[in-house]
């Protein structure tokens, strides 16, 4: 897949907060998109079809994995979700950095596919913060919950993997931290065109 900008995966436990983060960032960035992810889990109060995610019948879903659709996909907590291969693609041919706000199982099938990706982990402070962000949605059962502090443990575990790891404390500062990084991303010589750099400030080039 041929891009135009930086594509950047943004995980985290439920409850550390990184959908909060990224939509603030998006307020705020320029060149900067969000890949809006395709579930079947139920809408929530509050959530809107298209922008939190696009919610889909599970066999719609699963058509659209069967289409390879999907840059990369998992099922957490029962329910699929998968990133539209077609809307990242979209994104980049506008040159803008895209966001994937996805889960650690997705985010490292897409590093495995673009080994330049990169990988941002998003935390609480305490893990007794995350179970109390967890209780206070008052949106899912004890069960749910317990599931959920379970596969919590299981993907802090995979923070090796990551690039960056951002402790969502004060929120402020954790917006900050997130532009930082993307912008000091869109330095990085790799990711350059050069040819373009060299232009603008006028080096002769051999």
């Amino acid at each position: 897949m041929k891009r135009q900008g930086n594509l950047l995966v943004v995980s985290g436990p439920s409850g550390s907060g990184k959908s909060s983060l990224c939509r603030e960032l998006l307020k705020r960035a320029p060149r900067l998109g969000l890949a809006v992810s395709h579930t079947t889990r139920k809408i929530r109060p509050g959530e809107v079809d298209g922008e939190d995610y696009c919610f889909l019948e599970r066999a719609e879903f699963e058509k659209g994995i069967l289409e390879g659709a999907y840059l990369e996909y998992a099922e957490v907590h029962g329910n699929f979700y998968g990133t539209p291969l077609k809307e990242v693609e979209r994104l980049n041919a506008r040159g803008v950095d895209v966001i994937l706000e996805i889960d650690v199982q997705g985010g490292l099938q897409v590093r495995e596919k673009l080994s330049d990706v990169i990988l941002i982990f998003v935390v609480p402070p305490t893990f007794p913060i995350l179970e109390e962000r967890l209780r206070g949605r008052a949106t899912d059962s004890e069960e749910v919950i317990q599931k959920r502090i379970q596969n919590a443990l299981g993907e802090i575990a995979k923070i090796p993997r990551y690039d960056f790891l951002l402790v969502n404390d004060e929120f402020e500062d954790a917006v900050r931290d997130l532009g930082k990084i993307i912008s000091s991303e869109r330095k990085r010589v790799s990711h350059l065109n050069l040819e373009e750099v060299f232009s603008s400030i006028q080096i002769p080039l051999k």
